[in-house]
């Protein structure tokens, strides 16, 4: 492994290259926040489908690639005269310090929660930050995540289930909720009800220390696997999904299971 002054160096040098693209390429030269930010959101996918895999060497590809956005927009905010990249490092250094009392000063933690529920305290007290407890959760975040900060900002507080074996009765609740919707046919109704269904199936999630996200992509890549077994077979045969029954695909999708797809 490097050492830190390689690390240091390393770093020097691709701040070096970008200030040269940035006055000499063209494509570099025109780049916004805003044309960048698209571009970021899907650097950050790639990432984590990397993550997912436990791929090394594209996590550390995609990792490149998302470092370079952040050197990009330090860039453009050093030419708007409003910061650097070393203001950016400061910033983080001051926050991690501030945020992390038990370790750089005479308060304690000594679990994870206990650190979490601290951290959560300490954004509330900075100046300028969080007013309130959710406020700190992006509006823009998918709906899944932000079902899961809204929950981990809520027990950092204590709002949370004395016992966790309780959620499952708050399932049960909003599933026949939702089944009492669906019987009406009402579909505003029914669309509020699988929100809480889905609410309270990731505060179980949570409470048993299992990632939802990650959870449904693992079922995401199951379905793709196995119905990519099913294509396959119906297209070695001649023929399209379109003509085979839902009797002889349901076969197919056991074969693939059986098989350990």
């Amino acid at each position: 492994m490097a050492t830190k002054e390689e690390k240091t160096r390393a770093f020097g040098r691709l701040l070096d290259i970008l200030d040269e693209l940035r006055v000499k390429c063209p494509w570099d030269r025109k780049q916004t926040n805003e044309s960048l930010r698209t571009n970021t959101i899907e650097e950050t996918y790639e990432l984590c489908e990397a993550l997912m895999r436990d791929d090394n060497t594209n996590i550390k590809k995609e990792l490149g690639d998302l470092l370079l956005h952040i050197v990009f927009y330090a860039k453009i905010g050093e030419e708007k005269g409003a910061f650097d990249i070393k203001d950016v490092c400061d910033s983080l250094c001051q926050k991690l310090i501030y945020r992390h009392p038990h370790v750089f000063g005479d308060s304690s933690a000594d679990t994870a929660q206990k650190v979490e529920q601290n951290w959560e305290q300490l954004k509330l007290k900075e100046k300028g930050g969080n007013k309130t407890v959710l406020e700190g959760v992006p509006a823009s975040l998918p709906s899944l995540v932000k079902a899961q900060r809204i929950q981990d900002k809520a027990r950092n507080v204590g709002f949370d289930w004395e016992k966790r074996e309780q959620v499952w009765e708050k399932v049960q609740e909003e599933f026949n909720e939702l089944k009492q919707e669906i019987e009406k046919m009402d579909s505003d109704k029914m669309e509020a009800e699988f929100g809480d269904l889905f609410f309270s199936l990731i505060n179980a999630a949570r409470l048993y220390k299992i990632n939802p996200d990650n959870a449904l992509e693992r079922t995401n890549q199951k379905f793709i696997r196995r119905f990519n077994y099913i294509e396959e077979h119906t297209l070695k045969e001649g023929r399209s999904l379109k003509e085979m029954t839902l009797e002889e695909m349901d076969q197919l999708w056991e074969t693939a299971k059986r098989e350990g797809l």
